[in-house]
């Protein structure tokens, strides 16, 4: 088929040209005397993008998931309780995470199109008076579901109780597009990866880890190796690695970095949200659809879980929309497998692309007999991009 495929799935992104020639360079020594400055120049410009200045930014080659294990395994001890909450897959996953490694999980199940609900959480804590849970697990952003949760109300809840547990985030499908403050927030590690805001291709497990959970290493048994913060932490700290590296990424990481510095991070969080409103528009203005989120307190600016009416499968949505239009949008996962599909609106996108992503959804809406009228979305989404500023400014 002529032109390119557009990938409107939320993750992996789409990878600036500017960042793919950055990682097309010679393979080198990771051991030369030359290597820290690539190395160190990662680390120092994620402690900006984390919004952290006592934290540790740890790159292991991986997927966010070995983040997450790298999060258990080197804080906890065998059989400790950790509090998370599950309302999409992403969540389940890690939860069930937690039990696969021999963890006590206690699960506080939710509504899939819901959040972290900060009472839940507050109950949960306040219940356990001996302070039996070590960890409390939850996701800025799930991606299944198109849902974004209040960190910082989690950490009030834990302030609030005097609960001494170590706060684990996945901010996956928020870092570098949502805003994010690990010091702030008092996040003691915070799990992501290369192929979200971060404009990189997969293959980076990106986390941050605070002087509490550093500490809770040092002395935690539950078995590691290869995801061993202390021996990340001290190779690191001389820019090198215990074990090598993908040099190509960290090229391509350094850039995307400057990238987003660049365009600022306030700026770069006011365009997620812009363009998000666009395809908001588009559902609900344009389509008459819903979003599976239930409220717009936990509508996310990174991805639009969208609802088919009863009676349709947005599987097959999906896969007309690959074969007929050469477009990618994310599929329903778990639950909500042909209830929804998803357009993901972050990284490198604008309002163009956007409106190239609501298109091919219609059309293969269309396609499949759901009733939306055609030209709908676009001129809803068109409407509201061009009564909205792309720019914090308003320029």
């Amino acid at each position: 088929m002529a032109g390119r495929n557009f990938l409107f799935v939320p993750g992996p992104t789409n990878v600036p040209d500017r960042v793919l020639r950055a990682m097309v360079v010679p393979q080198e020594d990771h051991r030369s005397p030359k290597f820290p400055e690539l190395a160190l120049a990662c680390i120092q410009g994620l402690k900006r993008i984390f919004k952290t200045e006592t934290g540790t930014p740890i790159l292991f080659p991986s997927s966010g998931t070995g983040c997450w294990e790298a999060a258990l395994t080197n804080t906890l001890n065998p059989g400790d309780t950790v509090l998370a909450s599950t309302f999409g897959q992403f969540s389940f996953l890690w939860a069930d995470m937690c039990r696969r490694l021999g963890f006590d999980t206690q699960v506080l199940d939710l509504e899939w199109g819901e959040g972290a609900v900060p009472e839940r959480y507050h109950a949960a804590l306040e219940a356990d008076r001996e302070h039996r849970i070590k960890a409390v697990l939850v996701c800025q952003n799930e991606t299944a579901t198109g849902v974004s949760s209040d960190v910082a109300a989690i950490r009030r809840v834990l302030d609030s109780l005097g609960h001494p547990a170590l706060l684990f985030v996945d901010a996956v499908s928020a870092l570098a597009s949502i805003d994010f403050r690990m010091d702030e927030w008092k996040v003691d590690v915070c799990v992501s990866g290369s192929q979200k805001g971060l404009m990189l291709p997969a293959g980076l497990g990106v986390t941050c880890v605070s002087p509490k959970a550093l500490d809770a290493a040092r002395t935690a048994k539950s078995p590691r190796c290869y995801f061993d913060y202390n021996d990340m932490v001290k190779n690191n700290a001389t820019g090198y690695f215990p074990y090598t590296p993908s040099i190509p990424m960290l090229y391509g990481l350094r850039e995307a970095i400057a990238m987003l510095e660049e365009e600022g991070l306030e700026q770069v969080f006011h365009r997620h949200a812009y363009l998000a409103g666009g395809v908001r528009a588009a559902v609900f203005e344009g389509w008459k659809l819903r979003l599976c989120a239930r409220d717009p307190r936990w509508y996310s600016d990174t991805v639009s879980a969208i609802m088919v009416p009863e009676g349709f499968d947005a599987a097959k949505v999906i896969a007309r929309a690959y074969s007929r239009y050469n477009t990618s949008l994310g599929a329903g996962l778990s639950k909500v497998a042909g209830k929804v599909f998803r357009i993901g609106h972050l990284g490198d996108s604008n309002e163009v692309m956007m409106l190239a992503a609501v298109a091919a959804a219609e059309v293969a809406m269309l396609d499949c007999g759901i009733p939306v009228t055609p030209g709908s979305g676009t001129a809803a989404a068109g409407s509201y991009y061009r009564a909205h500023s792309p720019t914090r400014e308003g320029a």
